[in-house]
């Protein structure tokens, strides 16, 4: 050893720092290579199982600051969970290095989720004197794939999709040097050795490869054809959002007759031309995780099919996230429809042969590539309430979404969801996490897409669970597959009321266990006693809840038929307040075209309670109102009532309807008596008020507007009642932003504090995560 180097090692300590958390993928271990060698240390680093080890020689002072800048200004996609630094012997080396990565042990490093292309990647595949020009797979440290092309941890290439691509010369030398952004990119390829486009037609032959391929797909939509494109996490159907033809033959062919399309578009100022937002909401659509943003539709724009987004104000709009995408919108220059390629409630498809099979009908082409996507997820839905965002599909972006907690679960433990929105959560060590939307699980593909994403996570953390946790709806895909289990392998098994669940899992983004006071608004779950919920407050933590207050039933007639028609629904309260002659006599348009023998007929099953469930549901109050309302007739896609109510509200001021209110008398409020809304009460005064204001054309938007004020202002009486608690505002429901921002508002006048729900879903994506955080604590 040399004196230089014996002196400097008589002045130097060396520590070993264990640090986990979104470590892997994000471009930490060259970060930290080159903090290191600015400040002179020596050591080295590597991947493992369970984060990253970084080991540094050199002085204590610059130590400290390696360690400051690391925890304070981490890599801009990576999240530090723990550190922990352990001081160790000296060692004889001259450099610092980057050593190949160790699998050992179970992993509990955080799965990266899929970023959108960086500004330097896409500059570069429009730089002609680049080698990356035009490639529609150009990815760098900063951004591309992750979850979708993971096989196993750690994340390193031969364990991804892009095992099976042999880099070429250029593409090694960037990836194995530690000053290069693509240093060890997993998924980094170029024109020359990476994966490539190919155009199918319906027949399945192939029209065109690489570039050629991407000209004809942009002539065949300029034409007004629908094509499959596969994405990051599946393929997408894609059509001209300004060709009406097109947007309805898409519609025709999907069987999809309203519910509203999400629209790419090439820019952000393009974005501005058929919307309005906030800086925050601009902000957000531009984020890394580019998600479908909901925006308030712009009155002056003109551009878009009106077949998009029919009957409301919002526009779900997002940016390119791929460089296939930006390559395809900056040469159509027009927005896209880009909706998810699926049957309807079914998982995205992730395979071309299933675009063939299963919607071979609805596409004139398929664009396919050949990098293979091993963990399907779909797009991240979300909104900006009065600048808070609300997650409403937990997708690529944001998921899997991992919680870090402060100590370890007893016991690795599944929950597995509800029926509707499902989504996985599962703990071990000292992690929560939520997975990627799944679906609904009605149907044998969505089913088999379940079994498909637990098998991803047993694969990715060896997760083998000790503890199972469902819903206590017998008849839940994901409560039977749980039962089956516990059955066969005689684990612990926990079942979790549904609206007990919603609250749980915003205490659990909160890391809340102490007593809230949860209101849980959504569609039908299952309550006490095999009842139909929906309308429910409760006092509630990490042990038990107790229901304060419920919405009054009301009669579904029909059962399950009465979701499909909730003109059932409407009837069923009219016939608690009317005679059968005098609904007949009744001069409201919402009757109109009802035939009188379907009215006795239905009058009949009411009265002796045939055939007929109740339920507090606020979510079916809501399609009845809409029915009252004449805004629809029949249910054609969840929360269809919801977005028609509000966008009516949002026709009206507060002023106006308050002036109007008075002018006629009225008053909408939904009073509690003994912990009972009274339902009752509230529809007789919009009925009334209908009746009074017959020939006002803004009618239904002030009912609608005082409708969800009375809901509001119910909620905020039932907290004040229970003052000194926090609330958690949860449901379906709640994604409705007039009556969210309403709620908040008066709560917040109220000085009530009410929890933020986070990036985790208030609707059914989010049961899985309070059901194991109950697990976790109970048991």
């Amino acid at each position: 050893m040399s004196t230089g180097l014996q002196r400097s090692m008589e002045t130097s300590k060396r520590v070993r720092l264990a640090i986990t958390g979104i470590v892997q993928g994000v471009g930490f271990r060259p970060f930290v290579y080159r903090w290191a060698t600015e400040l002179g240390l020596l050591g080295l680093t590597f991947n493992h199982s369970k984060g990253v080890t970084v080991e540094l020689q050199g002085s204590e002072e610059a130590i400290n600051a390696f360690v400051e800048t690391l925890t304070q200004k981490p890599p801009p996609l990576a999240r530090i969970d723990s550190l922990s630094e352990t001081k160790i012997p000296l060692e004889d080396c001259d450099s610092f290095e980057i050593v190949h990565s160790q699998a050992d042990a179970k992993a509990v490093v955080a799965v990266s989720s899929d970023k959108s292309s960086c500004q330097e990647c896409l500059d570069e595949i429009m730089d002609p004197g680049n080698r990356h020009y035009q490639y529609p797979f150009t990815n760098c440290t900063n951004c591309g794939p992750r979850y979708t092309l993971i096989r196993t941890l750690p994340y390193d290439r031969p364990n991804t999709a892009m095992a099976e691509f042999a880099m070429c010369d250029a593409c090694a030398s960037a990836y194995q040097n530690p000053l290069d952004r693509r240093y060890h990119a997993q998924p980094v390829s170029c024109p020359d050795c990476g994966p490539q486009l190919s155009l199918l037609a319906q027949d399945k032959r192939l029209l065109g490869e690489r570039n050629a391929a991407l000209d004809l797909a942009v002539e065949l939509l300029a034409q007004g054809k629908t094509l499959a494109i596969k994405g990051l996490g599946g393929f997408h159907l894609i059509c001209d959002a300004t060709n009406d033809e097109a947007v309805m033959q898409l519609r025709s062919r999907k069987q999809r007759p309203a519910k509203p399309f999400a629209v790419m578009c090439a820019s952000l100022n393009m974005a501005k031309t058929l919307a309005s937002g906030s800086d925050a909401e601009w902000q957000l659509l531009q984020s890394a995780e580019r998600p479908i943003t909901l925006l308030h539709k712009s009155p002056s724009c003109d551009t878009l099919s009106p077949a998009v987004a029919p009957g409301i104000d919002r526009l779900g709009l997002f940016l390119p996230y791929t460089p296939l995408h930006q390559l395809l919108l900056s040469r159509l220059n027009r927005p896209l429809v880009a909706t998810s390629a699926n049957r309807s409630g079914e998982p995205i498809i992730t395979h071309a042969e299933d675009i063939f099979a299963l919607l071979g009908e609805v596409v004139d082409a398929v664009l396919d590539h050949n990098r293979e996507i091993l963990n399907g997820c779909d797009d991240s839905v979300v909104q900006m309430v009065d600048d808070k965002l609300q997650v409403i599909r937990l997708a690529r972006g944001y998921a899997p979404l991992t919680l870090a907690l402060p100590q370890a679960v007893p016991q690795e433990t599944l929950a597995v969801g509800a029926q509707q929105k499902n989504s996985i959560a599962f703990g071990f060590d000292r992690n929560l996490v939520l997975s990627p939307h799944i679906g609904d699980l009605f149907s044998l593909e969505a089913e088999q897409y379940f079994i498909d994403t637990l098998a991803t996570f047993k694969r990715l953390y060896q997760f083998s669970p000790k503890h199972l946790v469902s819903d206590k709806h017998p008849d839940y895909a994901s409560t039977i597959w749980a039962q089956q289990q516990k059955d066969a392998q005689g684990i612990a098994y926990t079942q979790v009321q549904h609206h007990y669940a919603h609250i749980l899992s915003v205490m659990a983004v909160n890391q809340r266990v102490d007593r809230v006071l949860g209101f849980s608004f959504d569609g039908t779950g299952l309550g006490d006693e095999r009842q139909l919920w929906g309308g429910e407050a409760m006092l509630a933590d990490i042990s038990n809840f107790k229901r304060v207050a419920h919405l009054s039933p009301m009669a579904l007639i029909g059962g399950e038929q009465a979701i499909k028609d909730p003109r059932r629904i409407m009837l069923a309260l009219l016939f608690q307040r009317y005679s059968l002659d005098e609904i007949k006599a009744l001069p409201l348009a919402a009757l109109e075209g009802l035939p009188a023998s379907l009215i006795g007929n239905l009058h009949t099953l009411w009265h002796k309670g045939v055939a007929t469930q109740m339920t507090s549901s606020i979510g079916r109050l809501f399609d009845a109102t809409a029915c009252l309302l004449s805004l629809m007739q029949t249910t054609q896609f969840e929360g269809q009532a919801g977005m028609l109510i509000e966008a009516k509200a949002n026709e009206v001021s507060e002023m106006q309807l308050e002036q109007e209110l008075a002018a006629a008398d009225l008053d909408f409020s939904l009073s509690e008596i003994d912990g009972v809304w009274q339902l009752d009460a509230l529809w007789a005064q919009m009925v009334d008020a209908l009746l009074k204001w017959q020939h006002k054309p803004e009618a239904s938007s002030l009912i609608a507007r005082g409708f969800m004020n009375a809901l509001a202002q119910a909620v905020t009486d039932c907290a004040i009642k229970h003052s000194g608690l926090d609330v958690a505002l949860c449901g379906g429901v709640f994604q409705n932003r007039y009556l969210l921002s309403e709620t908040r508002k008066r709560l917040e006048m109220a000085k009530i504090k009410v929890l933020d729900s986070h990036q985790v879903p208030v609707n059914d994506g989010g049961i899985a995560l309070g059901q194991l955080w109950y697990a976790i604590h109970k048991h």
